[in-house]
């Protein structure tokens, strides 16, 4: 039995759940999200959500956490919400949030212009003496780390600078250079 499988998803106050035709609807106050699934039996029993697969093959097994996990990120993201924190460092690099389009001058010829999709918010900050910083926000925990890892593939953190696209907070592993 798989171990994050068997928990039992907890739907706080405010947060309805809905099953129909192999789709699972999240709503709070926040908003609504829904997924599909199949091959799992999803139950509501009350102000808990249950997940029972019906045999042991490797796929099954496979199902029954990720469904829980994903209807768990569903309840979060409809109650609490998602935050995720890029910075940009290099010299010259800077963010422009306008809506939701984000200008990201990364030191090519042309800036970037990313079109962000309606459900993720954005915000730029720049202040004198520190790097950037890109917070997004969302309901959707896929969607923002899709997002989150489009905007860091343009320019990935290189190892011998460090300067590139990074999340707040992580470590790059740091490469000796040329020694003369």
């Amino acid at each position: 039995m798989s171990r994050i499988g068997k928990n039992p998803v907890v739907i706080p106050a405010g947060v309805t759940v809905d099953l129909k035709d192999g789709v699972v609807t999240v709503k709070g106050k926040l908003g609504e999200l829904s997924q599909e699934y199949s091959d799992i039996e999803i139950k509501i029993d009350g102000d808990q959500v249950t997940f029972e697969r019906f045999s042991d093959k490797k796929d099954l097994r496979s199902k029954h956490g990720l469904y829980r996990a994903l209807v768990s990120n569903m309840v979060q993201g409809v109650t609490e919400g998602y935050t995720t924190s890029l910075e940009l460092v290099g010299v010259g690099y800077r963010a422009i949030s306008q809506g939701q389009k984000l200008d990201l001058s990364l030191g090519f010829s042309h800036n970037i212009v990313l079109q962000l999709p309606a459900e993720v918010k954005v915000e730029a900050d720049t202040a004198k003496g520190k790097n950037p910083i890109i917070k997004l926000s969302s309901i959707d925990k896929q969607l923002l780390g899709a997002v989150a890892a489009k905007i860091r593939g343009f320019r990935r953190p290189e190892p011998y600078k460090g300067k590139g696209v990074r999340f707040v907070g992580e470590e790059i592993r740091r490469k000796a250079g040329k020694t003369a």
